[in-house]
This record gives structure tokens, C-alpha cells and sequence, in this order.
């Protein structure tokens, strides 16, 4: 498997004294996610979990809701075009049974470690159904869902004590500084499963894929919490995988707190200690 940081020279210039040392980078790789042996995404990555990473991925595409959907997953040995490394291809077989969305046969992606999910033909394209409809909050109610019984809350002063819990579990943005963290946590503050890659919709689909492949989905009693801002395809990803609430160091994108709203997920922005702010789902949170 793929180191997930590596040794570069570098010219040191600190206070205008200059010198040469070696440094340590996050490794970047291509990673080709293929579906029943053909060819489906690729992905710029941190190698480490992949099958996670790709497993996460497909529920995040509408195609795996269980365990129980996969049949094998597998890196494709000599799969590469110069057979330098087969860790960069992994084949996801679905069990028998199992349907191909027509979404996913049409689907054949590039993305980036910044983007997240490229490509899509339209936004109804983007907004697959997903398999888990979250509760909604009372302030959110309507056509879709039910309104929250309240059960599942979280008070404003644990949410401010989330992100520096989350940074003090990084180790390998420790190293290097170049990594994005999603991390999981009950509602009771506890980091129940903590991801880092280059980028951050592989953090997540990485914390969904383990999620899943220990028959845990649906997340509906967790707070998903990301390093950086919350675009549309990171609250896609936690409302594919059941979860309530997404939180984020940074400013979310108008599309992710259009889809917020409409499928009922709590969404918080800029939550930097004890202030953030709220942009859906504000009856989950005690203040």
C-alpha cells in the first residue's frame, strides 16, 4: 500500500538564514474507483482505507446501503498502464442482486482532491435520493419528512469544543499541515472515527465507508464535523449516510444550505470555539 507521506528536499529560509533539510509532504495519488470491473471515478487521495474511500464514495452515488450490498472489494493487480503500482485501483464488486443505477452506469468521473464530485449533468442529477430521509426539526418540517421528536440534540457548548477535539486527534496534519480531517462524533462529544486525506469529500467518504463496512449506517445518532467549508457535496455525502448534523470550521456554499434545508440536515458554519453560525436544522441544537 501507498506511504501516506513522503521525503522531499527543501531550501529552508527562516529569518533570512537559509539551509537545506528534508521536509515531510502528504502523499498525493490517483486512486481509480471501478464498479463491477469497470472503470467509474478517479480520485486524487491520501492512500490509507481506500476500500472505505471507495465503498463511501458508492453511497454517497445511491449505489450501497449496507454491508450486505458488497460482494468483494479488491485492488486490480497489474491494473495500471505501466504495472508500477497496483494500489491505485480498487474494484468494487456488488453481491448479487444488487442494482446498477442508471446514474452510475452513465458515470464516468475525474475529481480532484479540491472539487469533490465533478461532472454532474444537472443539479437533479446531484440530489440522489437517499436510502436514510433524516428526521426533520420542527423548524424544518415538511413535505419528505416528519418532524423531530427532539431526541436528537446537542447542546451549543459541546458543538464549540468539537473542532479543537477533532485538531487534537490529527497526526499526520501534524507532519506535514497539508491534510483535511472529517471526524464522527456521538452526541455526547465522543470521536467515535476520525479520517484524514488531501481531500476533504475522501475524509468523509472514508468515515462513511468504515461506517458501513461495520454495518453501522445509518449514522442518525452522530455529528459529522469537517476541517474546512461545507460545500454542497459534503452535506450530500452526510445526508446519503443518515447523518443529522454537519458542522464545519468554515463557510458553507448556498447550495449546500438550500439542500440543508430541504432534506432536513442541521448545518453549522464558521464553528471556531463558542461561536458559529446556524444556517438549518437549529431546533437539534440547545442553546
Amino acid at each position: 500500500m501507498g506511504r501516506v507521506t513522503e521525503r522531499r528536499r527543501v531550501i529552508r529560509v527562516r529569518n533570512g538564514v537559509t539551509g537545506v533539510r528534508p521536509d515531510t509532504l502528504v502523499t498525493e495519488e490517483p486512486l481509480e474507483i471501478r464498479l463491477g470491473g469497470k472503470p467509474l471515478a478517479i480520485t486524487m487521495r491520501t492512500p490509507g482505507d481506500d476500500f472505505a474511500l471507495a465503498v463511501g464514495f458508492l453511497v454517497s452515488e445511491g449505489v450501497l446501503g449496507s454491508a450486505s450490498d458488497v460482494q468483494a472489494v479488491t485492488y486490480c493487480e497489474g491494473a495500471t498502464q505501466d504495472g508500477s503500482n497496483t494500489y491505485n485501483v480498487v474494484n468494487v464488486q456488488l453481491a448479487p442482486g444488487v442494482p446498477l443505477p442508471d446514474i452510475t452506469l452513465e458515470r464516468n468521473v475525474y475529481t480532484t482532491s479540491s472539487c469533490g464530485l465533478c461532472g454532474k449533468a444537472s443539479l437533479e442529477a446531484v440530489r440522489t435520493a437517499t436510502r436514510f430521509p433524516l428526521p426533520r426539526t420542527t423548524a424544518g418540517a415538511g413535505a419528505g419528512g416528519e418532524a423531530d421528536t427532539g431526541a436528537l440534540r446537542i447542546p451549543v457548548g459541546l458543538l464549540g469544543e468539537l473542532p479543537d477535539r477533532l485538531r487534537a486527534a490529527q497526526k499526520v496534519f501534524d507532519r506535514t499541515g497539508a491534510l483535511h480531517a472529517a471526524g464522527l462524533f456521538s452526541l455526547q462529544g465522543e470521536l467515535l472515527d476520525l479520517r484524514e486525506d488531501v481531500g476533504r469529500h475522501n475524509a468523509v467518504d472514508k468515515i462513511v465507508g468504515r461506517a458501513l463496512q461495520a454495518g453501522r449506517l445509518p449514522l442518525n445518532d452522530a455529528v459529522l464535523l469537517v476541517s474546512g467549508r461545507a460545500s454542497f457535496e459534503l452535506a450530500q455525502k452526510a445526508v446519503m449516510a443518515g447523518i443529522p448534523i454537519l458542522a464545519a470550521v468554515s463557510a458553507p456554499s448556498s447550495l449546500a444550505v438550500d439542500l440543508a434545508l430541504e432534506s432536513g440536515l442541521t448545518l453549522i458554519g464558521f464553528l471556531r470555539g463558542p461561536n458559529m453560525n446556524v444556517y438549518a436544522g437549529e431546533d437539534r441544537i440547545v442553546f
